[in-house]
């Protein structure tokens, strides 16, 4: 279900900053910043709605290609919903505003961490043996996996309460253990996933 939501370009440019903060925090990807794109988006300024945010990070993690595409999908989707609140039918309109979304939240997650990612590798590779590089690279490890299951309590939450949603849980559990014991492909897991919501059963 989309939203009908009017955005001014102050707005616009509220979407743009906020993804360029965020692209200088995703340590270990984009997909880390996900609880913050989720409270943004969804909690605070209501642009999007809770299924259009767990769909566009579904869609593009089962796609091929990098798993930053799900920030193209929070765009569009933001884009559709301001078109809708002008008034907007389906069109070259509103294929416009959706890729002005997926324009102003890519570049805002990609230019700021990659500027910083090529000048700090070159300082990195010209330093490795400094004992702040290593220790620096150490220290990144238990921040990303943090950040990781940050990612996975709002994916796995879902809406509603949290106790009656057991079998998101369960299934939360079981598919980090086989992705941690096993060498199960993650696209079985997903299409196992993928089944088990098709069934009703989560």
């Amino acid at each position: 279900m989309n939203l009908t939501i009017v955005m001014s370009a102050a707005d616009w440019l509220a979407l743009f900053v906020h993804f360029m903060s965020l692209s200088l925090l995703a340590i270990g990807g984009a997909i880390t910043t996900a609880p913050d794109m989720h409270r943004y988006l969804v909690d605070e300024q209501h642009w999007i709605t809770d299924g259009q945010f767990g769909s566009s990070v579904a869609l593009a993690q089962a796609a091929p290609g990098p798993n930053v595409l799900f920030v193209a999908l929070l765009g569009w989707n933001v884009g559709i919903n301001a078109a809708a609140g002008i008034g907007m039918g389906a069109g070259a309109a509103t294929w416009g505003y959706g890729l002005l979304g997926v324009f102003l939240t890519m570049v805002g997650i990609m230019l700021p961490s990659t500027t910083l990612t090529f000048a700090a590798a070159r300082w990195g590779h010209k330093n490795r043996e400094l004992l702040a590089v290593r220790a620096f690279k150490q220290g990144m490890a238990p921040v990303v996996i943090a950040l990781l299951m940050a990612t996975g309590w709002i994916l796995a939450g879902g809406p509603g309460d949290a106790s009656a949603q057991w079998r998101l849980w369960l299934l939360t559990a079981v598919s980090a253990w086989i992705v941690w014991r096993t060498r199960v492909h993650l696209l079985w897991i997903l299409g196992a996933g993928a089944l088990l919501g098709a069934l009703g059963w989560v």
